[in-house]
């Protein structure tokens, strides 16, 4: 029933892009880890807010806007981080000491997409906390 197919030829694989066995493990990794939560994190924020606008009254109505913003906002970064995650691996030319010029294989991180989120984040529960202090007052 579960037999490990062995394939011979590799050339026949229809890929965009050739990459090493290493290389696709990690890419998997990356969109379980990162996309993967994104989404996760998004629907649940979209799913909060539903229930601060449903079961609250109409003063909480600005926190469930917030984070209904929010998790719009996530899942736009989760879309960018997808973007930038067609793009992780990638060949650059590199000009040897005898001229020469030779291709380097390079990785790139996500730390565009993380960095945003963190801004994100940080706006958010600044806005989370001013929405609060005006609950009080």
């Amino acid at each position: 029933m579960f037999q490990v197919r062995i394939i011979r030829n590799p050339v026949k694989w229809a890929r965009s892009v050739i990459l090493t066995a290493e290389e696709l493990v990690e890419i998997r990794a990356a969109q379980r880890t990162f996309e993967g939560a994104y989404m996760r994190t998004a629907l649940s924020q979209f799913s909060f807010a539903l229930i601060i606008l449903k079961i609250f009254t109409s003063e909480f109505y600005a926190i469930g806007a917030l984070f209904a913003v929010y998790g719009a906002a996530v899942m736009l970064v989760a879309i960018y981080r997808r973007h930038e995650g067609n793009r992780q691996f990638f060949t650059s030319p590199k000009e040897d000491a005898d001229g020469s010029v030779s291709v380097v294989r390079k990785f790139r991180t996500s730390g565009n997409s993380v960095a945003l989120l963190t801004v994100l984040s940080l706006a958010a529960y600044v806005t989370l906390l001013v929405l609060t202090w005006q609950l009080v007052q």
